[in-house]
This record gives C-alpha cells, sequence and structure tokens, in this order.
C-alpha cells in the first residue's frame, strides 16, 4: 500500500479548487464574447454544468470513467461514489475523484461557446447530463483509466487534448450544424460586447489551467514543475504566433486575439505538457497559435455558425496537440512516456495519436448528433427567432445584465445608475 502524502494532498486539493475556478473564467471569456443581450444566458449555461455535472459525476459519471469494468467502459462499481477507499496512490483516492470532477463540469461548459444566442435551456440542461454521461464518461476511460483500450494502446494524454478539447470541440461542431444558424448570421453585428471581459476570463482560465496541466501529475513532483513551465512556455509563444497572424492578415493585431491565442495555447499544450521538453513546448505553442488563428477563418466560408470559434481553438487545439505530441514527446520529460518521432521513436508512437484522436473524434460526433436529434424532435433545440432577437437574457431567464434608460427620447443607451454631479462653471477652466 502506497503511503499517502500530505505535500501531494495539499497540492492536489488546490489544483482541484483553481480547475473548478475555470468554468466561471470560461463564462466571462464567453460572455464577454457575445452581444449584451445573451451575456447571462451564457454565464448561466457554464454555472448550470457545475451544477449538474457535479450530481451526475457524484452518482455515475465517475464509476463509468474510471471503474474497473472493461477496455470501453468502467462499469458500475464507483456509482453513487462507494469504495473510494481502494486507491493505492499518494493521494486519498477521494481527492482524485474531485479533481476529476471538475475536468468533468468543464468539458461540456466548452461546447457553450459553439451554440451561443439560440439554444433553449431546457434543451441545454438535457443534452449537457446525456453528453457528461455517454460521450465524456467513456472517452476518459479510455485514454485515462489504467484498463482504458487507448491507454493500454499507449496514447499519450497527459490532462485532455483527446479527452477534453478536441471531444468538446468536434461536439460543438455537430451541435451547432444540427441547431442551425444564429438569426441574422453573418451578416449582422455580432461583436463582442464587453472586451475586458475576454480578458479577464482568458487571466482566470491561465492561472486554472496550471492546476488543470501540472495537477495532472497527481503529485508536487519534478513531472508538475515540467508541466506546469510548459504550460506557461507554449501560451505565451502561442500568444505571439495568433498575433502574428491578425498582423499580417487583418493589418491590426488586437486584445480579443491575444485572448484568443492564449487559449489556443492552453489547449494544444495540454495533452504534451507532461511529455514534451520545454523547447518542444515552444514548437506546440507557436504552431497552435498559427494554425487555429487560421482556422478561425473557416466557418464563414462552409457556412458554420461555431458562434465563438470552439472549432478553430478547442478542436483544431486539441487535435494538434495530441498529434504534436507524437513528434514533440521525449521521455527526459516522463519515463512513463514514449519517445515521439523527433525524438528517436517509431512512427507508431505518432500513429497510436493519430489513432487516439480519430476514435474520439467520430464516437464523440455520432453520439453527439444522436442526442441532439433526439432532443430536436422531442421537445426542441433552438429558440424561436422572436426570442433570438429579443435574447437569451430576457427570454429564457426574466433577467438584463445592465440597466437601461433613454436618453434625450432615445431608447436602448447603456447608462450608470449613478446621477451625474454639475461641476461648478470656475472648475471647468
Amino acid at each position: 500500500m502506497v503511503k499517502l502524502d500530505s505535500g501531494d494532498t495539499a497540492w492536489m486539493l488546490i489544483s482541484a479548487a483553481i480547475v473548478l475556478f475555470m468554468t466561471p473564467g470560461l463564462a466571462f471569456f464567453y460572455g464577454g464574447m457575445v452581444r449584451a443581450k445573451n451575456v447571462l444566458g451564457m454565464i448561466m449555461q457554464n454555472f448550470f454544468a457545475i451544477g449538474i455535472v457535479t450530481l451526475v459525476w457524484s452518482l455515475l459519471g465517475f464509476s463509468l470513467a474510471f471503474g474497473s469494468g472493461n477496455g470501453f467502459w468502467g462499469g458500475f462499481h464507483f456509482a453513487a461514489l462507494q469504495h473510494l477507499n481502494e486507491g493505492n496512490t499518494t493521494i486519498p483516492y477521494v481527492v482524485f475523484v474531485a479533481f476529476q470532477m471538475m475536468f468533468a463540469i468543464i468539458t461540456p461548459a466548452l461546447i457553450t461557446g459553439a451554440v451561443a444566442d439560440r439554444m433553449k435551456f431546457s434543451a441545454f440542461a438535457i443534452f449537457i447530463t446525456l453528453w457528461s454521461l455517454f460521450v465524456y464518461s467513456p472517452i476518459a476511460h479510455w485514454v485515462w483509466a489504467t484498463n482504458g483500450w487507448l491507454f493500454k494502446r499507449g496514447a499519450m494524454d497527459f490532462a485532455g487534448g483527446t479527452v477534453v478539447h478536441a471531444n468538446a470541440g468536434i461536439a460543438a461542431i455537430v451541435l451547432a450544424l444540427v441547431l442551425g444558424k444564429r438569426v441574422g448570421w453573418p451578416s449582422g453585428d455580432f461583436r463582442p460586447h464587453n472586451v475586458p471581459f475576454v480578458l479577464l476570463g482568458t487571466g482566470i482560465l491561465w492561472v486554472g489551467w496550471f492546476g488543470f496541466n501540472a495537477g495532472s501529475a497527481l503529485a508536487a513532483n519534478t513531472l508538475a514543475g515540467f508541466a506546469l513551465l510548459n504550460t506557461q512556455i507554449a501560451t505565451g509563444v502561442a500568444i505571439l504566433g495568433w498575433l502574428a497572424v491578425e498582423k499580417l492578415r487583418d493589418g491590426k493585431a488586437t486584445t480579443l486575439g491575444a485572448a484568443s491565442g492564449a487559449v489556443a495555447g492552453l489547449v494544444a499544450i495540454t495533452p504534451a505538457c507532461g511529455f514534451v521538453s520545454p523547447m518542444g513546448s515552444i514548437a506546440v505553442g507557436g504552431i497552435a497559435g498559427v494554425v487555429c488563428a487560421l482556422a478561425t477563418s473557416i466557418k464563414g466560408k462552409v457556412g458554420i455558425d461555431d458562434s465563438l470559434d470552439v472549432g478553430a481553438v478547442h478542436l483544431v487545439g486539441g487535435v494538434l496537440g495530441a498529434l504534436l505530441t507524437g513528434l514533440f514527446a521525449t521521455v527526459d520529460t516522463n519515463s512513463a512516456g514514449h519517445d515521439g518521432v523527433f525524438y528517436g521513436g517509431p512512427w507508431s508512437v505518432f500513429g497510436e495519436q493519430a489513432l487516439a484522436v480519430g476514435a474520439t473524434l467520430g464516437y464523440s460526433a455520432v453520439v453527439t448528433l444522436i442526442i441532439a436529434l433526439a432532443i430536436k424532435y422531442t421537445i426542441g433545440l433552438r429558440m424561436t427567432d422572436e426570442d433570438q432577437v429579443t435574447g437569451m437574457d430576457e427570454a429564457l431567464h426574466g433577467e438584463t445584465a445592465y440597466r437601461y434608460t433613454s436618453i434625450g427620447g432615445g431608447g436602448g443607451s447603456l447608462t450608470s445608475s449613478v446621477t451625474p454631479v454639475k461641476v461648478p462653471e470656475e472648475a471647468q477652466a
């Protein structure tokens, strides 16, 4: 029996807490990107994800993901969180359960960015519950459980390139296609209503990602240090890559681009952070920043209304990160991994990464489509056109994020509720 370590346990408790904080950060990130009439709707979806996935994970999700059933699903051994005294690591097994719960929460929340402005809340509630059970948990089992079929084949995914990002990214695209385009897209004005919110959300996500990635070492050790350092390096370089594309393509580098570049880097380094060297993380971040920025141009050409570029960032970034791990991984960073192709490893290492990506995308796309169509043809997925014009906040939740008053007979001007102070004429010089 492995002896529990208080330092490892403390680190994992902190990691679980800051990974949870990522979902409110995601709420601000997405909330700032939509129009003012939809900001509470986006934030609500993310907070609802915290509630419902916590319950689902506790009742059945964890057991399906990490139980000892077989190579494809975990079974019911840990249902209702029974038998949590069976772990054999330096942290209490209950801490591992909590840490993984936070991953299960944020993964389906990522999907909300692709369907912004137009999905019924009741449909979202049912979708996220079913998706968490029938898509997230099985794929987590394949890749991360020691008896998962992809894990046993040697697939490397340190913190979720396939399980989290490619999985949520392809599901987001499928759901966006089933839902259809927003009213007025693409000709209307869909610019972000609050870019500072986006930057705030990015900052929260960035800090939380250290728990996400370095916490996946499951110990306070050298491997966690590599994961943290690689995460920082790749993210910084990805910002530079994204901004370079913007400057060359559009003539201006934007703050929104900096935020998006940071998230692209965080996504791409997620599977690789515990397997590549710091120099490898430069390559992963740089490639991700450039490729994900270029990918944002695709949706308009193919007519997919992925509202907040979940596909370009999470799908493309997650796939890139997983594949690049097969090229840049080195046993000098993690002896439990494999040398990638660029470090003398065989092409079969890259092949196993490609298999993990393909299996994840195929399974997630098919099951997501089944769930989405089932909801569409029962209670319906999509808000009415009238409700979309009104906005999610009022139509779905009976709230508004901001106070509006009329000025000079016109309506809809955003103002402060503070009474303006008249400045004396002698002080105006």
